[in-house]
């Protein structure tokens, strides 16, 4: 019971990476931040120590916004919608769904088109990969190759990426099904997302103060 509560813990982090758009955009122009918000789900424990306060900061970030995220109100109600599709793993799929809504909606949150922020984070990534794991290089490769910042925002993008999660995960799982939850109730999903995401912008901003 302990071994597969452990691998289900490892698993579900090891897909949760899938949602790199927020967490790039909520990092702003802070190229520590950046760094760090990318490799966040890749470094372990004391690892942290390893990286220059820069990056550090921003792995602290990612780690503030994953638990604001999974704490809120607004994404328990998301993540419940979910679980008929993903079960467990309806937290893991609704990150990935509130990237679709951003990707889908991004001139809301920012003057700059989504092809040029995604273009210029690949280029700044690319530029910065001696400063991350090297696990995460072939990652950064196949998101570059596959365009993932850009493809979140169609159903098809999306629907692809759920159907690589639930191939990565060694346990029996549903994942890919929940696009037909996503249409069913597209309305629904994208409320939560527009009432979530002005809070958690609110949230990064004053956690990003803290952090100096």
């Amino acid at each position: 019971m302990i071994a597969s509560l452990f691998l289900y813990h490892y698993y579900t982090k090891l897909i949760s990476n899938m949602n790199f758009l927020a967490h790039l955009f909520l990092a702003g122009n802070d190229e520590g931040l950046i760094i760090g918000n990318f490799i966040a789900d890749s470094i372990r424990g004391k690892e942290t120590n390893n990286y220059p306060d820069s990056i550090r900061r921003g792995i602290i970030l990612h780690r503030q916004i994953d638990q604001y995220t999974d704490t809120h109100p607004v994404v328990k109600r998301t993540v419940q919608r979910l679980r008929k599709s993903s079960e467990k793993y309806a937290p893991v799929v609704s990150d990935v769904i509130y990237d679709h809504f951003l990707a889908a909606n991004w001139l809301l949150y920012s003057p700059i088109p989504l092809d040029q922020f995604a273009n210029e984070s690949y280029h700044f990534l690319n530029e910065r990969k001696q400063a991350m794991p090297e696990k995460m290089h072939t990652l950064l490769d196949y998101m570059i190759r596959q365009n993932w910042l850009v493809n979140y925002g169609s159903l098809n993008g999306i629907a692809k990426t759920l159907r690589e999660m639930q191939k990565k995960v060694h346990f029996a799982n549903t994942m890919a099904s929940s696009i037909i939850d996503l249409r069913k109730d597209y309305k629904d999903f994208e409320d939560d997302f527009k009432e979530f995401f002005p809070e958690i912008q609110e949230f990064v901003k004053n956690e990003i103060t803290k952090l100096g």
